[in-house]
């Protein structure tokens, strides 16, 4: 059914305004959608926020329970990143596009009125021409009859004059005429307005209707294209909220009890080793007692005292699992023990040695173990000491990895600088060698330093953990074997000398094994650096030990392993 067949204009006026009504309406309600959408992104974004960790991550814990915690917070950070894509995907292709389309409905509407209403003006405007010529031509045949009338009465009076009757007559003429050229425009008037009339009914009216048709069916099938892409959108991201959930159940599976427990021993696994047995202390040994008495007791020193080594206040030092002595009851007088006949029950024998040596190992141990106190307020012991063995070397551990890392960049930086200084050597026009030397010195300190100070941390080490050094060049002094020494004292004749070297720096050769030397000193080399950046010298007055690789200038004999000359 097209609608040219209707002629209610007015009334298809009123049904496109309300498709373009409908069409706003539903692009504010995606407009609401998306603008949930973005709050609820926001909310999301704003809890992961608030429950992502702010510490360090090497201070987070390292349970499953946690870590998969924090991936659970990682899949709903993207979850709700999808969600801004579909208030995005909505904003653009949905409600943009709904907004634009309705602006241009609103154009095009216009555009039809206003024809149809042009085309309504114009016929009535014919209307209005034919029906004054109407009027016209009633009036002139009405003013012909009337001059007829005149004629007619004039011509049959007797008493009328010539001249009256010509005049009459004359006048009757003109009217007649009038009157013709009144029928006559009016007929013409007429023709137009029935020929504009079927024009505009059956041509300009329709063709505006149709146009208004197809408007509003474009409408419809845009609202359809619309609600499409409303669920396109949507749908686009299921896979990655799909794969989001599927991270989240998999950090589920993940928890491990067992590791966590695990890692709970392991952090928290202090080495001591349980305490022994606590001796009998025998407050009985002042009592008198017959030969007859077959009681219990401890052997007496001498003039009948107890041994001091077992009184009640050396107890007062002993480590206790929790840290806390248990309180100890109200003094109740001891009940009387059994007696048996003499010879069948024998006192037990306690050495006194085992237990001062027992309670001496406690005391020790007990002061190893500060105060919560000084832990809370962060007093930190350069040897760790305070700490229980099992995590003194862990931290002792972590120390000693980042002065390597340290000593490493120190390293690089110094091998940089001496091809830097072999560049300017050979090529002068390029730099000066000798303004590199100063760098190059206080890299060398730099690295001594870093040196002694992971010495200082493996001399600290547990004596029952071993630490395989990063680096063949951070190593310790050689220690010497005591077997190799009982050789040398058997052998009257010392190394012989392999060449000499020249202090650049003094050492203090404060470790075991070490030489102090002088700034500018020079020495003999008996041994050569095997590639733990120490080098075995001897002094004048026949003084050995090793000093740095680095801190000495090396010459070697030409009958040695060849002359050779470094830094």
């Amino acid at each position: 059914l097209s609608w040219h067949t209707k002629d209610q204009f007015e009334n298809l006026d009123k049904h496109s305004q309300w498709g373009i009504d409908f069409l706003e309406r539903y692009a504010k309600f995606v407009k609401e959608r998306l603008e949930i959408e973005q709050t609820y992104a926001k909310q999301l974004r704003s809890l992961v926020k608030k429950y992502c960790p702010k510490r360090p991550k090497d201070d987070e814990p390292r349970f499953t329970s946690c870590l998969s915690f924090y991936s659970i917070l990682n899949e709903l950070n993207d979850y709700a990143g999808q969600r801004e894509v579909v208030a995005e995907e909505m904003g653009h292709k949905v409600y943009g596009e709904l907004m634009r389309y309705s602006q241009d409905l609103k154009a095009e509407r216009k555009h039809h009125l206003q024809e149809g209403r042009k085309a309504q003006q114009y016929l009535d405007q014919c209307w209005k021409h034919m029906d004054n010529s109407k009027k016209k031509f009633e009036r002139e045949c009405k003013e012909a009859e009337k001059s007829q009338l005149i004629y007619e009465r004039l011509d049959n009076d007797i008493n009328a004059t010539k001249s009256e009757v010509e005049k009459a007559k004359s006048q009757l003429y003109l009217r007649q005429h009038m009157a013709e050229e009144s029928k006559n425009e009016y007929a013409a008037q007429l023709q137009n307005f029935n020929s504009e009339q079927w024009k505009h009914f059956n041509v300009a009216i329709p063709q505006i209707f149709k146009n208004l048709q197809d408007m509003d069916e474009r409408r419809t099938v845009k609202l359809g294209e619309m609600y499409r892409s409303f669920a396109e959108v949507e749908r686009r991201v299921i896979p990655i909220i799909s794969k989001c959930l599927e991270g989240m159940v998999t950090a589920a599976k993940n928890v491990n009890e067992r590791r966590d427990s695990g890692i709970v021993v392991e952090s928290f696994k202090s080495g001591f080793e349980p305490p022994g047995d606590f001796p009998f202390e025998d407050f009985s040994q002042n009592i008198q007692r017959t030969g007859s008495d077959g009681t219990i007791g401890t052997p007496k020193t001498e003039g009948g005292k107890p041994d001091p080594k077992h009184a009640v206040s050396r107890t007062k030092n002993k480590l206790w699992l929790f840290g806390k002595k248990p309180k100890i009851p109200p003094s109740i007088p001891p009940p009387s023990l059994p007696s048996f006949p003499s010879g069948h029950f024998q006192s037990p024998k306690f050495s006194t040695d085992r237990i001062a040596n027992h309670l001496s190992e406690m005391r020790n141990a007990k002061t190893k173990i500060p105060s919560f106190r000084t832990v809370k307020r962060g007093v930190r012991v350069e040897d760790l000491s305070h700490l229980p063995p099992e995590q003194r070397r862990k931290k002792l551990q972590q120390r000693i990895d980042e002065l390597n890392k340290e000593l490493q960049k120190e390293m690089d930086q110094r091998d940089a600088l001496n091809k830097m200084k072999d560049v300017y050597e050979k090529n002068p026009q390029m730099g000066d060698p000798g303004s590199l030397q100063p760098k190059i010195s206080e890299t060398i300190c730099n690295m001594e330093k870093l040196r002694s100070e992971i010495h200082k941390n493996e001399v600290t080490f547990p004596e029952d953990h071993y630490t395989d050094d990063h680096s063949q060049e951070h190593r310790s002094p050689p220690q010497p074997d005591p077997h190799e020494f009982d050789d040398e004292f058997d052998d009257d004749d010392p190394l012989p000398a392999i060449g000499h070297c020249k202090a650049l720096y003094s050492f203090d050769g404060s470790n075991e094994g070490t030489l102090v030397m002088k700034e500018n000193e020079v020495l003999y080399v008996i041994e050569e650096d095997k590639g733990d950046g120490w080098t075995r010298v001897r002094k004048q007055g026949g003084e050995e030990g090793y000093v740095p690789t680095s801190y000495v200038e090396i010459t070697l004999e030409k009958n040695s392993k060849g002359a050779v000359t470094y830094i």
